[in-house]
């Protein structure tokens, strides 16, 4: 067992390694100079900064409001209190934004069953609504990626990406709405513990059975999207980019697609160059895309970050507890 989780370990430290240099060669490659780079920071306008931080803000309080919406409908009362799910939700925020991997998806499930440790199975409850809040999150993703594709000047090499994107999330929503059907009600010790699981799993993707629940949240996401799409475009202003809102939509785009695997913290590099060549075919040129490339997710992550060890340091957690998320056996049985 030892000899075979060095070989995953090893595995994962080659392929890492090979994608970043793939990275680093891109960005040697088509990178920019420090002094375009500095030169493009040089008339940043700070007004359009505070309005693209405090949009983010809000982007973030109705994305919360939304798994909010998913719990509500998955877990029976007492539900757990907004402020216990913003919690969780902006630690969660934090370990993705700091660790690689989607550890924060395990971070906010981890925080938020810290609150209901009463409940029988509320981990594996907790992690179906997880899985729902993502599905609608990919719904609305999938309406900003129809209407950048349709509307806006989309490079070759992207279209195929985007493409990419919506089979893949197509896929995910129909498998969403499948586990979500004959949910086994009122889980009995008899059932083996994996078909308990399963049912616990099951129990959070109860909204998807609740048509009006299920139009609330994806309208949260929906309005989450939105106020990123105008943080996207308030960044665009502060680094003297003119470009119609489209444009925006298929820099947000490009950035979740760079980063949906985030195999180092943020991705960085990797980000910074799928914003800058997206913008080429809008007449941005490549230092002055990567240049606001490195201020777009300077912006997000401040938000993230701040809110992430704000409410970290609330909940008595430390970077090093949310590594130890990563493990399986972080997850407590039901």
């Amino acid at each position: 067992m030892r000899l075979a989780l060095a070989r995953r370990v090893g595995l994962r430290v080659v392929l890492v390694a090979l994608l970043l240099a793939v990275v680093v060669a891109i960005v040697v490659w088509r990178g920019p100079s420090l002094d375009l780079l500095r030169s493009a920071f040089t008339l940043v306008r700070w007004e359009w900064i505070a309005a693209a931080i405090a949009l983010n803000l809000l982007s973030v309080a109705v994305r919360a409001l939304a798994w909010r919406t998913v719990i509500r409908q998955a877990m029976p009362p007492p539900h757990p209190r907004l402020r216990a799910i913003f919690s969780a939700f902006c630690v969660g925020l934090l370990a993705n934004a700091v660790l690689p991997g989607r550890i924060g998806e395990l971070a906010r499930v981890a925080v938020l069953a810290r609150r209901t440790r009463a409940r029988r199975g509320a981990w594996v409850t907790l992690a179906g609504t997880v899985f729902s809040h993502r599905v609608f999150d990919l719904a609305a993703a999938l309406v900003l990626v129809a209407w950048v594709l349709w509307v806006g000047s989309v490079p070759a090499w992207a279209v195929t990406s985007l493409t990419i994107v919506i089979v893949a999330g197509v896929s995910l929503l129909v498998l969403g709405v499948l586990g979500a059907r004959n949910p086994e009600r009122g889980i009995r010790q008899e059932l083996g513990a994996v078909r308990r699981l399963v049912s616990l799993a099951r129990n959070g993707l109860g909204v998807m059975r609740a048509p009006v629940p299920a139009a609330v949240a994806i309208l949260f996401q929906c309005a989450g999207w939105g106020l990123q799409l105008l943080a996207v475009y308030a960044a665009m202003r502060a680094f003297n980019i003119e470009e119609p809102l489209v444009a925006a939509g298929l820099v947000l785009v490009m950035m979740n697609v760079a980063m949906i695997f985030p195999l180092w913290p943020g991705n960085v590099g990797l980000v910074q160059a799928a914003v800058a060549l997206s913008l080429l075919s809008y007449g941005i040129d490549y230092a002055h895309g990567f240049a606001f490339g490195i201020g777009v997710q300077a912006i997000e992550a401040s938000v993230g970050i701040g809110l992430g060890l704000l409410f970290a340091a609330r909940e008595g957690l430390t970077l090093g507890t949310l590594r130890e998320m990563e493990r399986p056996a972080a997850a407590p049985p039901p």
